[in-house]
Formats: C-alpha cells, sequence, structure tokens
C-alpha cells in the first residue's frame, strides 16, 4: 500500500465517554466485520472491560475505506495507563477526540490532548451521544473550542450508538489527517506501542513501520532490551490477524514472534533487523515503573502454589508487573506486587481470583519512598514494614503528584478543602467557560492513594474527575505507624504516615478495627504507635460465657469457686490465646475517612 493511501489514527477521550462504541460503528461502516460477528464493544476482549465499560488493553484495527487503509488504535482511557496511550500517539498522525455532549470536557480529556499536542498530532474533536437528553451540544462545543482554537465547524457531531454522523467521521479522517512520511530505503525501525503473551504463540508485538519493510521470518532485534527474536509471521488485525508477507513503512501491523515473555519486547521499543540494524532507536522510551505497592496473599495457606503460578503467568502478559515474596506472621506466605495504579492494582487481583479460583487478601496500598541514612547511603522502600530504626535515618522523601481536577463551578469550595485535608497545595484555578473549572495542585501521593477519588466524586456529586502525573520526592516529617493487637505489631496493618496525621489517623483505624475484629474469650487490646509511644487505644471486651448457669441452689461459695476458676483460665488465655485477624480488617484501612 502507498503511504499516501494510510491513515494512522487513534482514538482518545476520557473514561465512559464512548471510544470503543465509536470504534465498533467505525468497523461496521467499513465492512471489517459482519453483522454477525459485530457484538458490543467488539475490541474490548477481556471479561473486566465489558463488565466495567472500560478499556484497559489498547487494540489495533486496520479498516478499508474506498481505496485507503485506515488503521485505528482504541487506547484506554485511564490515568494508570497513560504511557500506552503515549506510545499510541507516537504510532499516528491523528487522534479523533471524543467528548460526550452530556458532561463535556474531563480531567482525563485534558491529558489526552496535552500528550497529542506534545505528538504533533492532527486533533480532529467530535461530540459524541448528542442522542441524549441530556446533551448540552453549545455548552460543550464552546469547552471544545476554548480547549483546542479551533473553529465551531471543526466540530462534529454524531451518536456512535445510533450511526449518526459516524460517516462524516471517516471522510474527515482521510481529508484531515496527514499520511506517513517514512522512509522505504532506511534501515528498517518499528515502534511497539502494545505487546502481547499468547500461550501457543508466544509473544505477539503491535507495531507501526517508521522506516523500512519487516518480512516474514526476518530476524529481529528489540534494540533497548538488547534481545533477539525471529518474526514467525506477520500481518494486519482486521480484528482478526489476517497474515501477510510483510509490513511495508507507514503501516500498523502485529509480529508473531518466539519470544517467552513481553519483558523481552517492552511498549515503546524499537524493532529492527538483525542483519541491517538501525543505527539510531526511535525516542520515547522508557521502562514503566511501579509506585503503588501492596501485599497479595492467599486467604489459605495452601492455594500459595496456585498464587505464585497466577502471578508467572500474568507477568508474562504485563511487563509493568512486578513481584517479590513476602513472609508475614499473620497472613503467612504471599507477594509484594508493583502496580501502575489502584486501578491496575484492582484488575491484577480481579484476574488473579478469576484464572486460578483464589480468595485473596490485599494489604493496604502504599508508595514507595526514598530514605537517607545518617551513614549517607540512600534506600528505597515499598512497604512502612521495612522502614529502619529511627536513630538510622537522615532523612526520608516521598512522592508528590501534580494533579488537575476539572469540577462545576459550584463545588470549588469542596475541592479546595479536600485537597487541603489530603495535605495538598493548589496552585492554580482557571475557568474553562461559565460553569467548569480547572484546578491545578500538588500534593503527596500516598493521601491520593485510597479514597480520595471516590470522595472527589462525592462532594461534586459524581460531575469532578481527577487526573495526575508524579512530580517529585519531597522531604517531610513521616512516621511509621503501627498498629498492635493482644500487643503485638502486625506488619501488614502498619502504614506510613505524616507526623501531624498520626494521632487522627491511629483512633479511626483502631476505633474501625474494633468492630471487625471479633470478640475471643479474653479481652483484646488493639493500640496505635509510633515507635515505643502509644498513641491510640481500645479494647475488645471478652465474650461472656455463664459458668454457673447449670448451677441450682446450694451456697454461694460454689459460684465463686468457678468465677475464679474461669478468671484464673481467662489470664492464662490472653497470655497465650492467639487473634485470628479478619480480611476485613485490611479491607478497611482502604477507606481511611
Amino acid at each position: 500500500m502507498q503511504q499516501s493511501h494510510i491513515r494512522n489514527f487513534c482514538i482518545i477521550a476520557h473514561i465512559d465517554h464512548g471510544k470503543s462504541t465509536l470504534a465498533d460503528r467505525l468497523m461496521e461502516m467499513t465492512n471489517t466485520v459482519t453483522a454477525r460477528e459485530m457484538k458490543e464493544q467488539l475490541l474490548d476482549s477481556m471479561d473486566l472491560e465489558r463488565e466495567k465499560g472500560i478499556t484497559i488493553k489498547l487494540q489495533p484495527v486496520r479498516m478499508k475505506y474506498k481505496e485507503y487503509q485506515l488503521n485505528l488504535i482504541d487506547t484506554p482511557g485511564h490515568v494508570d495507563f497513560s504511557y500506552e496511550v503515549s506510545r499510541s500517539l507516537a504510532a499516528c498522525e491523528g487522534a479523533l477526540l471524543v467528548v460526550d455532549a452530556s458532561q463535556g470536557i474531563q480531567a482525563q480529556t485534558l491529558a489526552n490532548v496535552y500528550l497529542a499536542m506534545e505528538a504533533n498530532l492532527t486533533i480532529i474533536p467530535v461530540l459524541n451521544k448528542i442522542d441524549l437528553p441530556a446533551a448540552d451540544v453549545e455548552r460543550v462545543s464552546r469547552e471544545v473550542i476554548d480547549l483546542l482554537g479551533c473553529s465551531k465547524e471543526d466540530i462534529m457531531h454524531v451518536s456512535a450508538k445510533t450511526g449518526v454522523g459516524v460517516a462524516d467521521v471517516l471522510e474527515t479522517v482521510v481529508q484531515r489527517v496527514p499520511a506517513p512520511t517514512g522512509s522505504e530505503t532506511k534501515p528498517t525501525r518499528a515502534l511497539i506501542f502494545d505487546s502481547v503473551y499468547d500461550d501457543y504463540r508466544g509473544v505477539i508485538l503491535y507495531v507501526r513501520l517508521m522506516d523500512g519493510e519487516l518480512k516474514k521470518n526476518s530476524d529481529i532485534t528489540m534494540m533497548a532490551a538488547a534481545a533477539n527474536g525471529l518474526a514467525l509471521e506477520v500481518g494486519a488485525l482486521q480484528p482478526r490477524m489476517n497474515p501477510q508477507p510483510s509490513l511495508s513503512t507507514g503501516e500498523i501491523g502485529y509480529i508473531v514472534t518466539n519470544l517467552k515473555s513481553v519483558a523481552e519486547a517492552r511498549v515503546g521499543d524499537t524493532v529492527t533487523l538483525s542483519k541491517v540494524p538501525a543505527v539510531q532507536a526511535l525516542s520515547g522510551y522508557q521502562e514503566v515503573k511501579p509506585f503503588v505497592y501492596a501485599g497479595i496473599f492467599p486467604s489459605a495457606a495452601d492455594d500459595y502454589p496456585s498464587l505464585k503460578d497466577a502471578l508467572e503467568k500474568l507477568t508474562l502478559n504485563d511487563s509493568a508487573l512486578q513481584y517479590v515474596p513476602e513472609n508475614s506472621q499473620v497472613l503467612g506466605h504471599g507477594f509484594r506486587i508493583g502496580f501502575l495504579g489502584l486501578l491496575h492494582m484492582e484488575i491484577v487481583k480481579e484476574r488473579l481470583e478469576r484464572s486460578h479460583n483464589l480468595e485473596l487478601i490485599i494489604t493496604n496500598p502504599s508508595t514507595d519512598y526514598q530514605i537517607t541514612l545518617v551513614t549517607g547511603e540512600e534506600i528505597t522502600i515499598q512497604s512502612a514494614a521495612e522502614l529502619p530504626e529511627v536513630m538510622h535515618i537522615a532523612e526520608i522523601r516521598e512522592p508528590w503528584i501534580k494533579g488537575e481536577i476539572v469540577t462545576p463551578q459550584t463545588y470549588i469550595g469542596n475541592v479546595l478543602q479536600l485537597i487541603v485535608n489530603g495535605r495538598g497545595q493548589h496552585s492554580n484555578i482557571s475557568y474553562m467557560d461559565s460553569e467548569l473549572a480547572l484546578i491545578n495542585f500538588r500534593a503527596p501521593l500516598a493521601n491520593m492513594l485510597t479514597d480520595f477519588y471516590d470522595q472527589l466524586k462525592s462532594i461534586t456529586s459524581g460531575y469532578g474527575s481527577f487526573n495526575y502525573e508524579l512530580a517529585d520526592y519531597r522531604a517531610e516529617q513521616l512516621v511509621r505507624l503501627d498498629f498492635l493487637v493482644a500487643s503485638e505489631r502486625v506488619d501488614a496493618l502498619s502504614v506510613m504516615v505524616h507526623r501531624s496525621e498520626a494521632e487522627r489517623l491511629g483512633r479511626e483505624m483502631v476505633a474501625r478495627l474494633k468492630e471487625v475484629i471479633p470478640k475471643q474469650l479474653f479481652v483484646v487490646s488493639l493500640q496505635a504507635a509510633v515507635g515505643t509511644k502509644v498513641i491510640a487505644r481500645e479494647n475488645i471486651p471478652a465474650l461472656k460465657k455463664n459458668v454457673t448457669g447449670h448451677l441450682y441452689g446450694g451456697d454461694v461459695s460454689r459460684k465463686k469457686k468457678l468465677w475464679a476458676k474461669q478468671k484464673e483460665g481467662k489470664k492464662r488465655m490472653k497470655k497465650f490465646g492467639k487473634v485470628e485477624i479478619p480480611a476485613e480488617a485490611f479491607i478497611v484501612l482502604l477507606k481511611q475517612k
């Protein structure tokens, strides 16, 4: 296919603004799939994507429209996968910016627009869901014009559900998205914008040919990973795999390799031919590093081998997932896992549970902390239990984020109060129109990990949206808050907190733990402590057992004798008894306010 007849574009939008539905209509109108094969969210292949109504894994598809080859990439809309989105944008020349006509511009919309602008893409604004009664086309059009600086005539009005206006989108893509401009004579370079592991075929790469040509059975090299492989098959996704003799400059397609793990072919890497390698790799590659960590343990100790197998298989398909074995006195053997964010954590947990029918316990999520010891040594920890003794620490630095919140102006006061409560600092408030405001702020990542997003949705009646990126690490007065159950410290419950928040959080947590830990035959003490100082305490009263209930008549000394015996037994039980901590005790810490 000549480059002048190729159009590479992607769809970017906030969650649930209709990306996948629009992709369905485009495939229908280009006869890429038959009516019999068609189903809702066709490109969302995972069960979780269909259940949650979100795109988790990006998916490319090739369509034929008139004499043109249209390569579409349906990208994720969540902040956790922003790096994947950036690589998808790098593989395209144009982007359809889909905005819900009833909701308007949202935080993730802004984030993806900025990424598209950085990549110098041609952005085509599309107002979706114009058929809804709540649609406000005029207001949302003004928001889009202010954001992009386009004219009102540039904005397309569609209903992806009914198909209204979708045909015009195809024509606009052909007219306005520029053709690729790669060199067919230069050494082969292909950008990996996604990779998946197939149990039967090995690692499959989704690539965009920037220069040169890639034929079947070619020896290939991943330049950043320095991994060598073989292109067993190349072709296009329509949306099923359609093998072809080769991929040429400007095309988007797939490569079936003999690689055994996606870690050898990470997103953003450059594929070249081993025999005639390119001198310089494509720019933009970075190794994705997790910054949210949590312990995952099987509820039954016998399930540990199954959890290990499930993690090994999942890692083959998710190069961002990192894990190390972890042992807890209370929870037994498990793993400390690094995630890209809270949504990534939720998805991994559900996939693990479904793949091996496991019941899992997940501990309080935390982030990584940089610590300077008094000796000058620098170390990084991922959980509060790893924190060295206070006398060895010179400084603790925690990650801060740079965030954006889009909210109706009515709720600005509530949102600012929420930011302050999370130790955040708002830097700027700008008004997108007469109704919407954009709040820029900075805040510690740890305070955003629990229920910040839920609270934001609550105080803005569901209209607020939130986007963030990692900014820097700052030295703060951080301490480890420990929780003791029956005078024994439970490492899995320990959290890192700011010294000013320790007492309040300690009181709240022991009160919640008192509600979820069942009563024993002896009094159980619950304590929150910073170092050796106890800052909060609650007691779980003992279960009442009427040991004199079977007695009748006689002298009262018989009852006193039994009561004394019971008292001694409870003393002995308190000394040697063990308290079983239920899974709810770890879940309750996820909701801190």
